[in-house]
């Protein structure tokens, strides 16, 4: 006698199809999200340290005076 624990579910396969599109569609917009903020991450530390670097290099510039009048 055959178990019918075994017999194959043409439902439970069509689910689990769709279930595994939407994860595998899901994971790949996770991931091209992650990978954005990692690189805009990655450019403004750049940004910045270039500018603490330039603005060390460069000093601070004396304000203007006004002529009095």
């Amino acid at each position: 006698m055959t178990n019918p624990w075994l017999k194959k579910n043409p439902f439970m396969s069509m689910w689990l199809s769709g279930a595994h599109s939407v994860a595998s569609s899901a994971r790949g917009h996770i991931a091209a999200e992650a990978r954005r903020q990692t690189t805009t991450a990655i450019h403004t530390a750049a940004r910045d340290g270039f500018a603490v670097w330039a603005d060390a290099m460069t000093g601070v510039s004396a304000a203007k005076r006004r002529k009095r009048r």
